[in-house]
């Protein structure tokens, strides 16, 4: 394809396509460099970046095509980002512009790379058609989504992203405006459900109409097929919606099957239908931050220690809680709700961990953002989804 170019003081700016091994080793390595003087920053493990990055290895080419591109100016590396054409979302979405997305945007502190960059995934998504651009999303709004625009002094949890502080400025510079922004909570050992909440629990819990339970590791599958059919149904209605698939449920169980543990999980049930659920996972960013990316020769042995061995408190990440549908706009939906959050941060909360992050909540998500906030948690994160229309 015909590379985009930008002038600029600094020199020109090319994109081109990465085609090859060695473009997408730059593509990987290029944020180790960008963030090498960034405290908060944690590198992620370059291992793991190449399968999210693969079609064979990734659920979401299954459904989906992608573009990787890099920018250079004087022959240096100094951007990079994808362009992303998800099939599932036009299925979901089928009265809405033509809707393609960009993700995996890193670059240089220069509004003329990130302008070359955005332009470059524009031009590969107005060649299939595409009328809208949204993003970032790498690749899809179920894996990691939103620019970083506030909270740039902690580290990322799991799955989530990083950035630098003028990433927002140089985006809009390049014509994106706000879709949504997303809000990751931090929630802490101290808080939790309010105590008349929890005594009403605990009596709907004794007349045996909610039960709540541990997931059961023996079945994992039929477990996964679970959690994803009450997921699927929750997130129906909202913004950017786009369904978990089988695909993704197997890619799942292969990753969960290493760490996840029975209480990680709470199923919650309304007079013996499974109505509810919540997922914790240990925050590995907090676990791998000194591996520098890498997990050979011994990163490894050290990942296992610190996951099954260590008795030091850890961080968690709750990154799916949803109730089904038809509980919604009813007071049972926030029972529901609370009676899963407080069953997993118990078992973590006896076990003496250091924290937790609930990510990611829609910021027009009033429903879900009001329960948890009579937790006491608050947003001390956001993340942007940016869109412009493509001509």
């Amino acid at each position: 394809m015909r590379e985009a170019r930008h002038g600029h003081a600094g020199g020109d700016v090319e994109v081109l396509p990465v085609v090859d091994r060695a473009g997408l080793k730059q593509f990987i390595e290029l944020p180790f460099a960008l963030y090498a003087d960034d405290p908060a920053w944690v590198p992620p493990l370059r291992a793991e970046r190449r399968m999210h990055l693969s079609p064979r290895h990734n659920p979401f080419f299954e459904h989906g095509e992608g573009q990787l591109f890099l920018a250079r100016r004087a022959g240096r590396v100094v951007g990079r980002i994808s362009a992303q054409v998800n099939r599932l979302y036009h299925a979901q979405h089928p009265d809405e512009p033509r809707t393609g997305f960009f993700g995996f945007l890193e670059g240089e502190d220069n509004p003329a790379v990130f302008r070359a960059l955005l332009d470059a995934a524009a031009g590969w998504l107005r060649a299939r058609g595409m009328e809208r651009m949204q993003g970032p999303f790498s690749w899809s709004i179920n894996q990691e989504s939103g620019l970083l625009v506030a909270g740039f002094d902690t580290p990322p949890a799991m799955m989530m992203n990083h950035a630098r502080p003028w990433y927002d400025a140089h985006v809009q510079a390049a014509g994106l405006r706000k879709a949504m922004d997303l809000l990751a909570y931090d929630y802490r050992p101290e808080m939790g459900v309010p105590e008349k909440v929890w005594q009403f629990i605990a009596r709907l819990q004794e007349k045996g109409e909610l039960q709540v339970r541990p997931l059961n590791r023996r079945r994992l599958r039929e477990e996964l097929d679970l959690i994803m059919d009450i997921f699927n149904d929750a997130w129906a209605d909202n913004w950017g919606f786009i369904p978990f698939t089988p695909e993704d449920i197997n890619h799942m169980a292969q990753q969960l099957r290493f760490f996840i543990r029975d209480h990680d999980v709470a199923i919650a049930s309304w007079k013996g239908e499974p109505a509810a659920m919540a997922v914790v996972m240990p925050d590995l960013n907090r676990l791998i931050a000194d591996f520098d990316g890498r997990l050979l020769p011994f990163n490894w042995a050290r990942l296992l220690w610190r996951l099954k061995v260590s008795r030091a408190p850890k961080r968690w990440r709750m990154p799916l809680m949803g109730v089904r549908r038809k509980f919604h706009g009813h007071a049972t939906a926030g029972i529901l709700a609370m009676a899963v959050l407080e069953a997993v941060h118990a078992v973590h909360r006896q076990e003496g961990y250091a924290g937790a992050e609930l990510s990611w909540v829609l910021e027009s998500n009033v429903r879900t953002r009001r329960i948890i906030e009579d937790t006491g948690a608050v947003p001390y994160k956001t993340y942007r989804i940016y869109e412009r229309t493509i001509d």
